[in-house]
């Protein structure tokens, strides 16, 4: 197989895993993924990605911190240190939808079940149930552009955990509860909460296993000018 049929069928195969074994990840692998990561392009070669591997008993401390944070702000901007969208329009909103209900269909939310869509909503910090997480941030200096490079960072680490045949979920949700993320992980003022990353043996047989997301044509995203 060609390095391009590699790397196509990577980001092809990839998805957002929202269901996991229950066994954790070893750390040597966990280790690879850092590894390769590691190599991910930024601007000046600032690398300004700090990461946090949260897992076992910590893991759990944190879903406690997070969800009652979450609870505690409900019905208030998002405290996170990036805003986050003002508003999805147009297209934008046309895919946020669709993908939206499309895992609810899966997990057996019906439209109109609030209850149902609130509990799966937290479920984002339970991490879908991944033995792992990872907290991405970037060093305050470096704004908007920092947090571009950690996002290139992400990506680098879901193809290397694509590759070595783990699930992975990007969670910008994570960055809801800034203000717990912050205590738990006692980051300095200098530090930005970007996202994390949800990981480990993706469960296949988990209801939400059974939809993928589709990607706009090139044509819609792409303009040529010669």
């Amino acid at each position: 197989m060609s390095d391009f049929s590699t790397i196509q069928r990577l980001l092809t195969d990839r998805r957002s895993c929202r269901g996991y074994l229950p066994d954790e990840v070893a750390r040597d692998t966990i280790e690879q993924v850092l590894d390769a990561a590691q190599h991910t392009a930024s601007w000046c070669n600032t690398q300004p990605w700090q990461v946090h591997i949260v897992s076992g008993e910590a893991q759990s401390r944190l879903s406690k911190a997070l969800v009652e944070n979450v609870m505690a702000t409900f019905g208030q901007p998002a405290p996170s240190d990036f805003p986050f969208p003002d508003a999805y329009t147009g297209v934008y909103d046309e895919r946020r939808k669709e993908v939206g209900w499309q895992l609810y269909e899966a997990v057996g939310v019906e439209r109109g079940d609030r209850n149902g869509s609130a509990m799966q909503m937290l479920r984002n910090f339970e991490f879908f149930g991944a033995p792992h997480v990872a907290i991405i941030t970037t060093d305050a200096d470096l704004g908007v552009y920092g947090a571009i490079d950690c996002g290139l960072y992400v990506n680098s680490f879901m193809l290397a955990a694509e590759a070595l045949g783990l699930g992975t979920c990007a969670q910008a949700a994570i960055a809801q509860a800034t203000p717990a993320v912050r205590e738990f992980l006692d980051l300095p003022d200098s530090r930005r909460v970007v996202c994390g990353i949800s990981f480990g043996n993706p469960d296949p047989a988990h209801p939400s296993a059974q939809f993928m997301s589709r990607r706009a044509p090139i044509d819609a995203a792409v303009t040529f000018v010669d």
